[in-house]
C-alpha cells in the first residue's frame, strides 16, 4: 500500500456545459468555458507551479509563482485567474519565465526558516517542491535585514516575529513560516463559512491572524482542520504528525460520528493512524470535514477502553476477565436458562446506529433467527421513527429524497427542530456556502441557533414554543392554499387530488391562519406569512428536519405535514429541492433499513407477510416467528412487570440516552441478564452481567448509509484491539445460542442483504470500490443508485395528502413547573459523549449547562455560571446555568453528552402516538438555586463507580 495522491487542479471545476478548445504547450485541449488556464493545463498533464493556489477555493492570484505566456498578449498573466478562451495559445515554460519564478521564488525563502530536516512538513511541503520546480540552487537575499524568522535580529528583539500558538489541541500554528498565501482564510471563508481568520497588516507586516489577535483555541475558530488541509507549508500542521512523522500509506473509509458520512483518508505509519484527511472524491462532504471526524479519533486508544471480555453473576458484583469463550458461553447459557424459565419471548435485542449495515443485519438475525423472536429494537425508535412512518404513508419511502449535492441548486431552504452547525456541520458550511451565493433561509426552532445569523447570512427566525411544530407547519400551508400559491398542475398530476382537496379545506379554516396560532406557538403572524410566501413562491424549495421534529408526541403528525408542504408548493422530485431527514449517527439509516424495527424485517417490509417470510425462511433455513415484538419501552416495562429478562445491546447507552432515567434504571435491574457489546463500560454497563469488547470503525470492515441513502465502504485500517470485529462477534454468540452462522467476510453478508433486501439489490461491494458509493435504492432499475427520489412519480404511486391535527401534548406547564425544557447537541460533542468526551474535544465542552433567558434567571436569583437544580415530574439533577437571549422567556436548553447530567431523568415517558419515539424535545420543568449535585446525581455516581470494578486477575500456578 502506499499514499492516495489526490491532483489538486489549483482551482474548482467549471460547471458550464459550453465548452472551449485551446493549445496548451503545443497540445491541444478542451475544457468547460470558465475554466482557469491552470487547470486546463493540470487536465492536459502540464502541473504548473503554485503556491496561493488550490481546487478547494477559488483563484486568488497573489503568489505570481503560476505566471504563463499567451500568444499575442503583453505580459505574463497569473494561470488561475486567467479564464480559458477558445483558440488561446499558451505557452507555461520559457526564460523569461523560468527568470520570473525563481525570482519570486527566492523572495519566499529569504523570509523563511531553512530547517527542513527537522520541519514537521518535511515531506509534504509544497513550498520545498515549487523550490525544487523552479529550479531553485541559489538564494541571493539573507536574513540580515527585516524577517519573521528569528526572536532575536542583531542581537535586539525582532518585533516581527511571534511565538508558535500551540493552544488547539490538535494543530500547532507557526507564524514564521507562514508565507501570507491565504490558502487558510479563504478555506475558512469559502469551505468552511466560520471566516475565523483573517490577514492582520500591509505589506511585510502582513500576517494571519485568528480573529482580533487571538489564539487559535480563544478565536472563532471551529476547528474543522480546512485552514490546516489548506496550508502549503508547516504553519499550520496536526500535532500528530509533528510526533509521529509522515504517512506512508493511507485507506480510505467513512466517518463514524454523524449522519453526513464523510469520506476520509486514514492516513497511517504501520498500524498507526497519523491523520485523518478528507477526501476530495466523498460524494457527502467533497474533501471538507469537521472536527469531530477530523481530529477526534484518539477514543480508539484510549486507557479506558475494554479489550477483554467480562462477565459477573450479579450487578454488585466486581467484573471479572475471561476468555472469549467463557463469555460466549456463560452469555449463551443465561439467555436460553431465561427462555426455558419465562418463555421464547423473555429475551431480545438492541442494534446500534453506530455500527455497521452488515453488524446491524447481524443481530436482527441472531434475535429473529435464533432467540426465536421478534423483540428488536434499534436507537432509531428514539430519534428518527417518526421519520420513517411520516414519509412512507406519504411518499411511500422511509428515506430522504435529495444528495447534499441536491443543496448547490436551492433557492429556499427551510430548516426546522434542527441546528446543522453543531449537528451536522459539514452539511451545515455546504448550505451556507449557498446561502452566501444568495439563496434564502427560514429556521423554525425554539432557539436562536448558530444557523440564524452567521457571516454574510441572516435567516427569518420563527421562534415557535416547543411542542407546536405541527400548528406552526399547518399554518404555513394556511397561508399557501388561502393566497392561491398552491403548484395545482404538480399536485393534480402527481397526487390524489381528491386527499389534496380534503387536506386544503382544511389547513384553509380560520383556526389554522397564523394570527389564530399565534397564541399557541409564540409565532408573529407576519414573519411566519412571509415564510411561507418565501418558500412557496422563492423557486427551489428544500425542507432539512432534525430531532426536533421527530422527539415530540406529536413527531410522525410534523414529517407528514412537512411532506404536504413540500407536495402542494411542487418541491419533489428534482435537484435542489425535497424533504431531508438529518440523520443524527452515522448509520441510523441503515440500522432503520436493515430491520432494525420488531415489525419490520430489511427493508422495511412486515413481519407478517407470508411471501416476504418465506423468503428469509428459505435463506436462514429457519423458522420465523409472524408476530411483531416488542419496542424497546415494551421491553421496559415488561422487565419491571417480570416477563422480560434478557437482553443484548450492541453499540448503543440506552441508559443514558432513552427517556426517563430512572424507569430504564428500574427495568434493567430487573433483568436476569444484560450483555453489552461496545468499546467502553458505558452508563448501560453498571448494570450488566457479560460486557463483550467492541471494535472501532479503523477496524473492521462494513458499510455505513448516511442520511442521503448513501452506502459507503468501512476500511479496517488496523488490528481489533479486542481480537474480534463486531460482526464476528456476534457470529460466535450466535453459534454459543445454537444458531450457525458461516460467513468469512462482510462482503458475504451483504451480499445476502442484496438477495434479501429489493433496494440493496444491486449493491456489492465490487460496486462500491467501484464507484465509491451508491444510494439507494440500487438495482436493475437504478443499477448506479438514485441521487434524487420520486422523479416523475412517487413511489407508492401518487402522493397522499393527510390532514394533521394539532393535539397539545400531555406534558404541560403550569406553577409547579412553568418553564419548557428542550435538548440538543453541540459541535464539539456527540450523542452521550462515550467517544468525544474520550478526546481532546472536552477543551470546548466539559459540562452540560444550562441555557436560561435573562428575564427567567433574574426572577429566580440565579447568575451566569451558578449551580441550578432542574426538576420535572419524572425526576431532578443539576447542572450550571448560562445566561443566554438565545432562547425565548419560557424555554430553557440543554445538552445530554455527559452522563454525570444525565439529562434525562428529568424527561417523561410521553412519546410519539404512531412510533413511540419519546419527546425528548418537550418537557416542564422548574430552575432553582442549587449548591452542587443533587442527591440522586450522588448515588447514581457512587453506584456507577461500585458497579465497574474490575477484580485483578488471578496469578497464574
Amino acid at each position: 500500500m502506499s499514499l492516495i495522491e489526490e491532483i489538486d487542479y489549483g482551482t474548482p471545476r467549471s460547471k458550464s456545459e459550453t465548452m472551449v478548445t485551446l493549445t496548451i504547450d503545443g497540445k491541444e485541449v478542451t475544457v468547460p468555458e470558465g475554466t482557469s488556464i491552470m487547470r486546463a493545463a493540470m487536465d492536459a498533464g502540464h502541473q504548473i507551479p503554485k503556491l496561493c493556489a488550490t481546487d478547494m477555493v477559488d483563484a486568488f492570484g497573489s503568489c505570481r509563482l503560476c505566471v504563463v505566456e499567451i500568444e499575442g498578449r503583453a505580459g505574463t498573466p497569473a494561470s488561475c485567474t486567467t479564464p480559458v478562451m477558445n483558440g488561446l495559445v499558451v505557452h507555461t515554460q520559457s526564460e523569461r519565465l523560468k527568470k520570473l519564478r525563481k525570482g519570486v521564488m527566492e523572495l519566499y525563502i529569504s523570509d523563511h526558516p531553512l530547517d527542513c530536516l527537522t520541519c514537521g512538513a518535511n515531506g509534504d511541503c509544497e513550498l520545498q517542491d515549487m523550490a525544487g520546480a523552479v529550479g531553485l540552487r541559489d538564494v541571493r537575499y539573507g536574513y540580515e535585514g527585516e524577517n519573521h524568522v528569528f526572536a532575536k535580529s542583531h542581537g535586539e528583539i525582532n518585533a516581527a516575529w511571534m511565538p508558535k500558538d500551540e493552544s488547539n489541541p490538535y494543530f500547532t500554528y507557526d507564524p514564521s513560516k507562514c508565507i501570507v498565501c491565504s490558502r487558510c482564510v479563504r478555506a475558512c471563508e469559502e469551505v468552511q463559512g466560520t471566516f475565523a481568520l483573517t490577514i492582520s497588516g500591509r505589506g511585510f507586516d502582513s500576517r494571519v491572524s485568528p480573529g482580533m489577535s487571538e489564539s487559535f483555541l480563544g478565536s472563532e475558530c471551529v476547528s474543522c482542520g480546512a485552514c490546516v488541509q489548506a496550508c502549503p507549508t508547516a504553519t499550520l500542521t496536526e500535532k500528530s504528525v509533528i510526533e509521529i512523522g509522515q504517512p506512508e500509506h493511507s485507506v480510505v473509509t467513512t466517518c463514524a460520528y454523524c449522519g453526513v458520512g464523510c469520506t476520509f483518508k486514514a492516513e497511517m505509519r504501520g498500524e498507526e493512524v497519523v491523520r485523518m484527511v478528507p477526501y476530495k472524491d466523498g460524494k457527502a462532504n467533497r474533501g471538507h470535514s469537521c472536527v469531530k471526524g477530523r481530529f477526534a479519533w484518539g477514543y480508539t486508544n484510549h486507557k479506558e477502553r475494554i479489550l477483554n471480555p467480562m462477565i459477573r453473576e450479579r450487578i454488585e458484583d466486581p467484573w471479572r476477565e475471561v476468555s472469549w469463550d467463557e463469555a460466549f458461553s456463560f452469555a449463551a447459557a443465561k439467555m436460553r436458562g431465561i427462555q426455558k424459565k419465562y418463555g421464547r419471548d423473555a429475551i431480545g435485542g438492541i442494534t446500534s446506529s453506530r455500527c455497521t449495515n452488515e453488524e446491524t443485519y447481524l443481530v436482527q438475525k441472531l434475535i429473529r433467527a435464533g432467540f426465536g423472536n421478534n423483540n428488536v429494537d434499534t436507537c432509531a425508535r428514539v430519534c428518527h421513527s417518526p421519520t420513517g412512518y411520516g414519509l412512507s404513508v406519504t411518499f411511500g419511502t422511509s428515506a430522504g429524497t435529495q444528495d447534499f449535492d441536491s443543496v448547490e441548486d436551492t433557492d429556499v431552504a427551510m430548516i426546522i427542530g434542527a441546528n446543522p452547525a453543531s449537528a451536522h456541520p459539514v452539511f451545515a458550511s455546504r448550505l451556507k456556502k449557498r446561502l452566501r451565493q444568495g439563496a434564502k433561509l427560514i429556521v423554525i426552532d425554539p432557539r436562536r441557533t448558530e444557523m440564524v445569523e452567521s457571516p454574510h447570512v441572516k435567516a427569518l427566525h420563527l421562534p415557535l414554543m416547543p411542542g407546536t411544530n405541527v400548528a406552526v407547519v399547518t399554518a404555513l400551508a394556511h397561508v399557501i392554499v388561502t393566497e392561491g400559491l398552491v403548484n395545482e398542475a404538480f399536485v393534480r398530476e402527481r397526487c390524489d387530488w381528491s386527499e389534496f382537496e380534503e387536506w386544503a379545506a382544511f389547513v384553509a379554516q380560520p383556526k389554522h391562519s397564523p394570527e389564530a396560532t399565534a397564541i399557541l406557538t409564540g409565532v408573529d403572524p407576519k414573519t411566519l406569512r412571509e415564510a411561507a410566501r418565501v418558500y412557496a413562491t422563492g423557486g427551489n424549495g428544500a425542507i432539512y428536519y432534525g430531532l426536533g421534529v421527530t422527539e415530540h408526541s406529536q413527531g410522525s403528525t410534523t414529517v407528514i405535514a412537512i411532506a404536504n408542504l413540500a407536495m402542494a408548493t411542487g418541491n419533489i422530485g428534482r435537484p435542489g429541492v425535497g424533504v431531508n431527514p438529518l440523520r443524527g449517527q452515522n448509520n441510523v439509516q441503515g440500522s432503520c433499513d436493515m430491520g432494525s424495527f420488531p415489525h419490520e424485517l430489511p427493508g422495511y417490509r412486515h413481519i407478517s407477510g407470508d411471501a416476504v417470510r418465506d423468503q428469509f425462511e428459505a435463506l436462514w433455513n429457519v423458522k420465523l416467528n409472524p408476530e411483531p415484538g416488542l419496542r424497546i419501552p415494551n421491553m421496559f416495562d415488561a422487565a419491571i412487570e417480570g416477563t422480560f429478562m434478557g437482553l443484548y445491546v450492541q453499540g448503543e447507552d440506552i441508559l443514558q440516552s432513552d427517556p426517563n432515567t430512572k424507569h430504564v434504571v428500574a427495568a434493567l435491574s430487573a433483568m436476569e441478564c444484560v450483555i453489552v457489546h461496545d468499546l467502553f463500560l458505558n452508563e448501560t454497563a453498571n448494570y450488566a452481567h457479560v460486557f463483550l469488547p467492541g471494535s472501532s470503525f479503523l477496524e473492521k470492515d462494513g458499510t455505513f448509509t448516511n442520511a442521503e441513502r448513501r452506502i459507503q465502504r468501512v476500511r479496517k485500517v488496523m488490528s481489533p484491539k479486542n481480537g474480534m470485529a463486531d460482526w464476528e462477534v456476534t457470529i460466535a454468540l450466535a453459534k454459543a445460542m445454537g444458531l450457525e452462522m458461516n460467513y468469512s467476510h462482510p462482503s458475504e453478508i451483504m451480499d445476502e442483504i442484496a438477495a434479501l433486501t429489493p433496494t440493496f439489490a444491486g449493491v456489492s461491494y465490487a460496486k462500491l470500490d467501484e464507484l465509491g458509493s451508491v444510494q439507494w435504492p440500487c438495482n436493475e432499475k437504478a443499477p448506479e443508485g438514485t441521487p434524487v427520489m420520486h422523479i416523475g412519480g412517487f413511489v407508492r404511486g401518487k402522493g397522499k395528502f393527510v390532514v394533521t391535527e394539532y393535539v397539545a401534548t400531555d406534558e404541560r406547564t403550569g406553577p409547579r413547573f412553568p418553564l419548557l425544557l428542550t435538548t440538543g447537541r453541540i459541535l464539539s460533542q456527540y450523542n452521550v459523549g462515550a467517544q468525544t468526551r474520550r478526546t481532546e474535544n472536552v477543551v470546548w465542552h466539559a459540562e452540560d449547562r444550562l441555557e436560561i433567558h435573562p428575564h427567567d434567571a433574574e426572577t429566580r436569583g440565579v447568575r451566569d455560571g451558578d449551580w441550578v437544580r432542574l426538576q420535572s415530574r419524572a425526576g431532578e439533577t443539576t447542572l450550571r446555568a448560562e445566561i443566554t437571549d438565545r432562547v425565548s422567556p419560557g424555554v430553557v436548553y440543554t445538552t445530554f453528552h455527559h452522563p454525570d447530567t444525565q439529562a434525562n431523568v428529568i424527561t417523561t415517558d410521553y412519546s410519539d402516538w404512531a412510533t413511540n419515539c419519546p419527546e425528548y424535545k418537550v418537557t416542564a420543568v422548574q430552575i432553582s438555586p442549587s449548591n452542587g449535585p443533587s442527591d440522586w446525581q450522588k448515588s447514581y455516581d457512587e453506584q456507577a463507580r461500585h458497579s465497574r470494578r474490575i477484580a485483578p486477575a488471578e496469578a497464574a500456578e
